[in-house]
């Protein structure tokens, strides 16, 4: 797998699309508990949309820093900025992060799979299962994985929303009442549990150099995260609203819960769940792959290897102690809400300091 990108040429919109199908991982099916856990009134859906707008801009300070170095990844273009051995110290957190995120994608797909569908299943199985899958499609290379993910994500979007719209059955409008009754401070409360359900702008700071016009990965962030936000927004007002926020507080997995809390007749499918988890696996299987192959990408690009089959193969092991430290699902969530944590100060803050010292220091190009 050689380093050159000359042969890899993404369009905007398949930047965007690697964008949302890393944003709709495991965070859509816990985020209804967890932002009603810190907001406690029902005006959650408003922290949704300032979480995405506040994501937008941070991903477009991320593409406008990428732009200032064509065909460089932030692996590559950081030791221009800083110097090589602040760059380490600055890079190394990124790839440990990258790969804790696709452990921890791993291990909810596992505890999910093993609650829902494989009962009784050794978790460990399910792991290794899903690691080795995702090594296999990763090894084809970002075309493959591309062409996955446009396979993927339009399947998950129109069989999603079709679930979620038919729980309508359900839907109280007054379960989303009153509104902002305790005013704006439960909002700012809301924000930082969202975080981790809006991973997954940050890998523009690899895929930018792979795309054919730069120039458009503006509209590739604003695109991706946007539709990650409606489709947040369709899922927390419908939940919330058919299960109330009192509802909501006492589950693990509410999004789950709505679709089991109703039934069609006369379909050929009158029960939903079983088939939302299994389009639901492939979009966390999605996010586990791409932040390994990112993760890959990063040790490739700062040690100067030659190709990525080695690291790929050296983060295996790592991945899967990763996944299997948690001891239950309680420990594997209080896991992604350190993520979420972590991803403020490694991608809210560290890409604006490093756009204004390239500026200050006027390393990098005019923007591409």
């Amino acid at each position: 797998m050689s380093r050159s990108k000359s042969r890899v040429h993404l369009s905007a919109t398949q930047a965007a699309v690697i964008i949302v199908n890393y944003m709709l991982g495991a965070g859509i099916l816990t985020l209804p508990r967890t932002t009603v856990d810190a907001v406690g009134t029902p005006d959650v859906w408003i922290v949704i949309i300032m979480s995405g707008l506040i994501v937008v801009g941070l991903g477009l300070i991320i593409v406008a820093l990428c732009r200032r170095f064509p065909g460089k990844t932030v692996f590559e273009f950081t030791p221009i900025i800083t110097g090589r051995w602040v760059s380490y110290i600055l890079l190394l957190p990124m790839i440990v992060y990258f790969i804790t995120i696709s452990a921890l994608e791993i291990r909810v797909m596992a505890e999910v799979t093993g609650m829902f569908l494989l009962e009784r299943t050794p978790t460990w199985a399910i792991v290794m299962l899903f690691m080795w899958i995702g090594l296999y499609m990763t090894s084809g290379g970002l075309p493959v994985i591309v062409r996955v993910f446009e396979i993927i994500l339009p399947i998950t979007l129109i069989i999603f929303v079709l679930e979620i719209l038919l729980s309508s059955q359900l839907f109280e409008i007054n379960n989303l009442r009153p509104l902002l009754g305790e005013g704006l401070m439960p909002l700012l409360k809301g924000l930082k549990p969202t975080l981790l359900s809006y991973t997954g702008y940050e890998v523009m700071l690899v895929m930018t150099a792979y795309m054919k016009n730069p120039g458009k990965s503006n509209k590739s962030v604003v695109w991706g995260v946007l539709t990650s936000t409606v489709i947040y927004l369709i899922t927390v007002v419908m939940v919330i609203g058919s299960l109330s926020v009192n509802g909501i507080m006492t589950r693990t997995w509410p999004t789950l819960d709505l679709l089991r809390s109703f039934e069609i007749q006369g379909l050929i499918f009158e029960r939903f769940e079983s088939l939302l988890l299994v389009i639901w696996i492939m979009q966390i299987f999605s996010t586990s792959a791409i932040a390994h192959y990112t993760a890959s990408i990063g040790v490739r690009d700062m040690f100067r290897l030659k190709g990525l089959r080695v690291s790929m193969y050296i983060f295996l092991p790592l991945i899967y102690i990763l996944a299997m430290i948690p001891k239950d699902v309680d420990q594997t969530l209080a896991f992604g809400d350190m993520l979420g944590n972590a991803s403020v100060v490694l991608f809210g803050t560290l890409p604006l300091l490093l756009l204004i010292t390239s500026i200050i220091r006027k390393k990098g190009g005019k923007q591409a």
